[in-house]
């Protein structure tokens, strides 16, 4: 193991890094479509939905438990696979993280427009994404203490107001609002289109564990920090959902259902703050992005799959810079020209992809690795990891056919770059 980054992280940032990359945009989109679909049963399938990701979950903290370096996924797929497959995941895993970083900006920048009109375009959205995306650039170069602080304070300031809507909004809850209130249980196709939406507002969570070869006891404090993570993520979802149902009737047909739901509880302060909540939500979730996304292309580059030059560390800070500075100026790049509405199925459909290689990919890692004293093994046999990668092919089949081959000509540009650096080299 040559892996040159400092091991500083523990089951609390690992944990930080999971809960930021989860709860982004999501939680305060999703709710509306959710009901629209499943009326009152509709905090069900986040419950459904947080089962299924345990199952991967559980299937990741085996993986994670076999390796110290850094990489993630693509340590997986390679070790198991061979080069090439290494090289598509972590391809596809860091474009589907740098399109998701800039349109997250974009909302970003949109809500801010919420208290200074300035933002909305010219000069000034240009100015102000330049400088969230060279703060946050700056602090992840100088150190990893200061990115998990900042990212601390973001998670503190993201839940306050979701918090502060279910501390409140409990007394509003009667038996009408709740599951089984209703005897009329919905369609089997809306339950799978309701999972299909829900589960966007949980992925994110396997950028965690990438950075590995920074963490100081993987295979105890990945499988920890992972479940802690999605057992509150899936506890808060629930409970917003459950009092957005019951305070707000016409939540369905809501297009700012959580905003609205604060002005219901708090008045018109409670719009603002569930609007600042957004803008923290969305900010937190980029700072966890901007701490992980360059940890994807050093891996690549110290793997031979890209040039040397993003593999470089900082000589003070011990942190790698060249490939953090790459990604400011990528996500600055398409947050200013691009709009990126047509890529949100784009990128889960690569998740769920990643997810289902690297449970593939298992067979021969616990075969490899299986025999080590620390290694995590899956409870249940092999139940757990074919239970899930089955699951994960139904929600592929409620992609559209437009998604799946843009992903498709992607992986073959990706195999096409993976063979000039090679011949380069």
């Amino acid at each position: 193991n040559n892996e040159r980054l400092v091991r500083q992280l523990g089951v609390w940032g690992i944990w930080l890094l999971a809960v930021n990359s989860m709860v982004g945009a999501g939680i305060f989109g999703v709710p509306a479509g959710a009901a629209a679909l499943l009326g009152v049963w509709s905090p069900l399938v986040f419950v459904g939905c947080g089962l299924l990701l345990g199952a991967v979950i559980l299937c990741f903290a085996e993986l994670a438990s076999y390796f110290r370096s850094t990489g993630g996924p693509i340590l997986y797929m390679q070790s198991a696979f061979g080069p090439l497959a290494g090289f598509q995941t972590g391809w596809a895993f860091y474009i589907a993280r740098v399109t998701a970083f800039a349109a997250n900006l974009n909302l970003l920048v949109a809500s801010i427009a919420f208290f200074w009109d300035g933002a909305t375009g010219g000069v000034e959205r240009v100015l102000l994404i330049a400088v969230i995306v060279g703060a946050l650039a700056w602090v992840n170069v100088i150190g990893v203490r200061e990115a998990m602080r900042s990212i601390g304070v973001l998670t503190v300031l993201k839940f306050l107001p979701l918090i502060l809507l279910v501390v409140f909004g409990i007394t509003h809850i009667d038996g009408e609002a709740l599951p089984f209130a209703s005897t009329q249980f919905p369609a089997a196709m809306d339950i799978g289109t309701a999972a299909l939406l829900v589960i966007y507002a949980f992925v994110g969570w396997e950028a965690a564990v990438v950075p590995a070869g920074e963490t100081r006891n993987p295979s105890r404090d990945v499988p920890r920090a992972l479940f802690w993570a999605l057992g509150l993520v899936t506890l808060l979802y629930v409970a917003v959902q459950t009092v957005a149902v019951a305070v707000l009737p016409d939540l369905a047909t809501s297009e700012r259902a959580l905003v609205e739901v604060g002005a219901v509880l708090f008045g018109p302060v409670g719009a603002i703050l569930l609007t600042a909540g957004i803008v923290v939500s969305v900010g937190g979730n980029i700072a966890g992005t901007m701490f992980t996304a360059p940890r994807i292309t050093y891996s690549m580059s110290r793997e031979g799959g890209l040039p040397r030059w993003f593999s470089e560390v900082d000589a003070n800070h011990r942190t790698p810079r060249n490939s953090i500075l790459f990604l400011a100026a990528l996500v600055f790049v398409l947050a200013v020209y691009g709009s990126f509405i047509w890529l949100a199925a784009m990128s889960a459909l690569v998740r769920v992809l990643i997810y289902m290689g690297c449970i593939a990919a298992m067979p021969r890692l616990r075969k490899r690795h299986g025999h080590q004293a620390e290694a995590f093994r899956t409870p249940g046999g092999w139940t757990v990891p074919v239970g899930a990668f089955l699951v994960c092919g139904l929600l592929l089949t409620q992609v559209s056919a437009q998604s799946v081959m843009v992903t498709a000509a992607f992986l073959i540009a990706g195999t096409a770059l993976f063979w000039l650096v090679r011949q380069r080299a």
